[in-house]
């Protein structure tokens, strides 16, 4: 009896003995396990700060607003100068030219060099550059009543439209191909004609050349516009090539402008040959295997 006690409490002593080696191999194994280090939380990205946008108003021609060269001018001036969002106000030359003597406009870019050279020497402008040219081109009718298909002068042609007596719409709007058009009745020896088969649009290209289409006349045009829109008209191209016909384009940042920075920004811009000069060189190439604009690179 005493003998199996003695065993039981032998046995009792031996499993706790067991136990706490156990226990304390554990934990000797926890001490010897480097500590894992917890990775540091990511940091967030810092939010950009906005750009401040300031406003610029640009007065233009309807001619470059129409031949949609300011659908790809515009993005490209923004993306080069993000701080700007820019508005474009196309007109005819001569009320563009109004709207910077208000200071209505940041800048122009318009197309009668000899009133935009006064609106230097009067102070409403800061400067003027040359920025692209094409030229402005005689079209009509298929039947072409006149008979000036082909022609070289345009002055003849005019003549022979009016003694024709055929139906010539003109933008009669003040605009810079209205002033070229007026520049050539007068080399003719014309002042403007008033008989009935002279009509005054007062419209922009665009919609002057649908007037000339449903009518079945003649009008003047630059080429950038006819090349974009002529698929859509009942016209043909029928008298270019005389260098009356050159149609040069300028920018002018208008003096004391609310935001003059962005019209010499701007001004700089379309000048520049890896700037606006790189967008009008290529538009209008792909879609009519030509420049819509001659570039004038400073």
């Amino acid at each position: 009896m005493i003998d199996r006690l003695r065993g039981s409490a032998v046995w009792r002593f031996l499993a706790l003995a067991l136990a706490f080696a156990l226990v304390f191999s554990l934990a000797a194994c926890a001490a010897e396990e480097e500590p894992v280090e917890e990775e540091p939380a990511a940091e967030e990205p810092a939010a950009e700060e906005p750009v401040e946008q300031i406003g610029l108003i640009l007065a233009s021609t309807t001619s470059t607003q129409d031949s949609g060269l300011f659908d790809v001018l515009i993005p490209a001036f923004q993306e080069a100068y993000p701080q700007y969002t820019v508005e474009v106000i196309a007109v005819g030359t001569g009320e563009a030219l109004e709207l910077g003597k208000n200071k209505d406009a940041d800048v122009l870019l318009v197309h009668a060099k000899a009133k935009e050279e006064a609106m230097v020497e009067d102070g409403f402008c800061t400067e003027r550059h040359d920025v692209m040219y094409n030229d402005f081109v005689l079209v009509g009718p298929a039947a072409d009543p006149a008979g000036i298909r082909g022609m070289t002068s345009a002055t003849e042609a005019f003549l022979k439209v009016k003694d024709a007596g055929a139906t010539f719409i003109s933008r009669g709007d003040n605009s810079g191909t209205h002033t070229k058009e007026m520049s050539v009745w007068k080399a003719a020896g014309e002042t403007t004609p008033t008989a009935g088969w002279y009509r005054s649009a007062g419209q922009g290209m665009g919609d002057t050349l649908n007037m000339a289409s449903e009518e079945g006349a003649y009008t003047m045009t630059d080429r950038a516009t006819w090349l974009a829109l002529q698929d859509q008209l009942d016209l043909e191209l029928l008298v270019e090539g005389d260098t009356v016909l050159f149609n040069q384009y300028g920018v002018l940042p208008v003096t004391d402008a609310t935001n003059f920075q962005g019209a010499e920004d701007f001004m700089n811009w379309i000048l520049a040959a890896d700037g606006g000069q790189a967008v009008i060189k290529d538009f209008g190439v792909e879609e009519y295997g030509e420049p819509l604009f001659i570039g004038n690179p400073s």
